[in-house]
């Protein structure tokens, strides 16, 4: 677990638990509606409260998957989902999402969460490629990866479709050794 100290709390990051489900469901919805660089918008995460906690129990229980959380004094305001591949010529790679609350936005949260999927992938030493798409516009994100070690590897195009406009990503890798 990591733990930062800022002007709004301490920042803990940690693994997710199956406790967290209800928590993360809520999380998710409410920042849907905060960034449409996201690939879902507000409410569109129509999952259980069982499927939630059967997709970090088998993350927990997958030796080439990681699902964090980032809390303030218990309050979940970022999480990082990372699965690999589920055969044995693909489980060293895989894709994340992460995300934080924009009311948390500027403090450290994504760049903390990124660097401990990474040290973790390092402990693991199973996942020795990490891969994210991310929108062409998002200035700010693409940034961040590159200052962590990621680097471009391609457009896809039309990968989002938003209030009737698509928008390009850029797919960013980085390997682990």
């Amino acid at each position: 677990m990591r733990e930062l100290s800022t002007n709004k709390g301490i920042i803990k990051i940690r693994e997710a638990k199956t406790s967290d489900a209800p928590a993360i469901i809520d999380y998710i919805n409410k920042i849907g509606g905060e960034s449409d660089f996201l690939t879902f918008g507000e409410s569109e995460f129509h999952i259980s409260i069982e499927k939630e906690e059967e997709i970090i129990n088998n993350a927990l229980n997958k030796k080439n998957a990681v699902f964090l959380v980032a809390e303030i004094e218990g309050k979940v305001v970022g999480n990082l989902n990372f699965s690999g591949g589920h055969r044995a010529r693909i489980e060293h790679t895989g894709e994340f999402g992460v995300s934080v609350s924009k009311a948390y936005w500027g403090l450290g949260i994504g760049k903390m969460l990124i660097e401990e999927l990474i040290s973790k992938s390092k402990e693991l030493k199973i996942i020795r490629k990490i891969n994210l798409r991310v929108r062409t516009d998002n200035e700010r994100g693409i940034k961040l990866y590159k200052k962590l070690g990621f680097k471009e590897e391609g457009i896809i195009t039309r990968d989002f479709f938003i209030k009737g406009k698509f928008y390009d990503s850029l797919w960013m890798g980085i390997e682990i050794d």
